[in-house]
């Protein structure tokens, strides 16, 4: 299994991310290295995050990096 993120701009369009993502066995890796660089990606210019399973997109809805989103 791969797990990887999509980086996206608020509109979600794709945008290429400050902090070079690393190759995920688990979700828990993944999760775990975007809550360790997420600043550093909002600081960046990507707004919202997606995650994906071997192409599944594994939340119902963009997550969002600005701290203030509902």
């Amino acid at each position: 299994m791969a797990w990887t993120w999509r980086f996206e701009k608020a509109d979600g369009t794709e945008t290429a991310p400050a902090v070079e993502p690393e190759d995920f066995t688990t979700q828990g890796d993944a999760e775990s290295w975007i809550g360790e660089v997420w600043k550093d990606l909002l600081d960046g210019g990507v707004d919202q995050v997606r995650l994906f399973e071997d192409g599944t997109e594994v939340y119902a809805a963009p997550m969002s990096l600005h701290a203030d989103a509902g």
